[in-house]
């Protein structure tokens, strides 16, 4: 199957080989029931419901573009795709696919059957969600009952540890009911951590992670297929939609003395997000949150994949933070197949060279949101990992707002900051933490 010009016109059948436009983003509506996104975003749909041929023309879906995908029990990879009139798609002509096979197709080699392979998924709060279904609601409170607790507060603040970056999602302005497939459950999360806070004596960034429509793509941002629509123009005004999210957030706890920032959204793409775009957002966010606290830290981030140092005179010098991300990761051409004193000389050099220049560029102050102690080095020792940790903790402690560790608990130990505490890779300077 291929959406010819990557959308915007039929659906052939006569392509050998798989590229982008024989590629297609799977929305699942509800088990076994889908709609297929294709290269230009455009959607495939059976006009009339079925009974003649698939265009890829949509620009949003509806019943036309709904298919029932069902699986071969005995082969997986073999599939019927149903149309909404009843009718199945089927591959008579390589010129066109049409959805006019009546009756049951059997599993044989007819022009009913195709092949689907799942190239890869996204596993974020969305997909989660939506996969769980009507279980859902129960799943993520098991979850969050669990995950972070107020003994968690104790051990950062037994640990020198004065702040924490907590990342939401957009649609914890609507709880306890956001839209589906989003469950409630966050903002009484977020109203823990502020209690628990409050209770040792940790202050609180509240970080926009998920922007509706995604700034990034990224399963983070909670997109939906890889796609970052927060910036599109015209349609849903997303920008609108955050704005409403930061003036909820900033309404909500301005008088908590636990919070300490806002941060306006989190890792807006450099190739997604135009400059303009997010110069405006960032603008507008500041004045929303100073209409309810004059004192909180109003936080950006930078563009990832953009200069580091773009946003540094964008807003006043009042309480305003520029939050960059350090990784020694996710460049393989500049992090792969390196040694451990190499990443460190790195961090002592590099990173403490930018970190020295975005210190004294603009009016905003410098923040260390996200780093973590791992690494592209192979077979690195416990001493090692010490180093490195080390280096991080004295260059990025020198970022006049200080740093965030990603993340405080995490599955994989290197990113947990309390497992690699607890286990002796990541140590406390004598000092304590800057």
């Amino acid at each position: 199957m291929s959406a010819e010009g990557g959308g915007g016109e039929q659906v052939v059948v006569n392509r050998a080989s798989i590229s982008t436009w024989e590629t297609f983003k799977i929305w699942r509506v509800s088990g076994g029931v889908y709609q297929l996104r294709v290269f230009n975003n455009m959607f495939v749909s059976a006009i009339n419901g079925g009974g003649g041929t698939l265009l890829a023309t949509a620009l949003s879906p509806d019943t036309w573009e709904t298919f029932n995908i069902i699986r071969d029990q005995a082969n997986p990879s073999l599939v019927h795709i149903q149309a909404s009139n009843g009718m199945y798609l089927q591959a008579r002509d390589v010129n066109q696919l049409t959805a006019d096979f009546e009756g049951e197709p059997g599993w044989d080699n007819n022009d009913a059957t195709f092949v689907m392979k799942v190239k890869n998924g996204l596993g974020g709060e969305y997909q989660l969600a939506n996969g769980w279904g009507a279980s859902a609601p129960a799943v993520f409170k098991k979850h969050r009952d669990s995950f972070i607790q107020e003994g968690d507060f104790w051990f950062l603040a037994n640990n020198g540890v004065n702040a924490v970056r907590i990342p939401v999602g957009w649609w914890i302005a609507s709880d306890p009911n956001p839209p589906a497939p989003y469950v409630s459950g966050s903002l009484q999360a977020l109203d823990n951590a502020f209690q628990w806070a409050n209770n040792h004596g940790i202050k609180i960034i509240i970080d926009l992670h998920a922007a509706p429509g995604s700034q990034n793509g990224q399963e983070h941002s909670s997109s939906r297929d890889g796609v970052a629509e927060w910036a599109v123009q015209g349609g849903t005004d997303y920008l609108y939609e955050s704005i409403m999210t930061i003036d909820f957030l900033a309404g909500r706890y301005a008088n908590n003395q636990a919070l300490f920032g806002i941060e306006l959204l989190n890792e807006p793409g450099e190739a997604v997000v135009p400059f303009n775009v997010l110069d405006y957002y960032y603008k507008w966010g500041y004045s929303v949150v100073r209409k309810h606290t004059a004192s909180a830290y109003v936080i950006m981030c930078q563009r990832i994949g953009g200069d580091f140092a773009e946003f540094v005179n964008t807003l006043p010098a009042d309480n305003v933070v520029l939050d960059v991300h350090f990784y020694n990761l996710f460049n393989a051409d500049l992090f792969g197949k390196t040694t451990a004193q190499w990443n460190i000389d790195f961090i002592n050099n590099d990173r403490l060279s930018l970190l020295q220049k975005l210190n004294t560029a603009g009016n905003a102050l410098i923040f260390v949101g996200e780093w973590t102690n791992e690494w592209e080095v192979e077979n690195a020792s416990q001493n090692d990992y010490q180093r490195f940790g080390a280096a991080q903790v004295e260059v990025f402690g020198q970022a006049t707002f200080g740093w965030a560790y990603w993340s405080y608990q995490n599955q994989l130990n290197r990113w947990s900051f309390k497992q690699s505490v607890q286990q002796g890779y990541l140590q406390s300077p004598s000092d304590g933490w800057p």
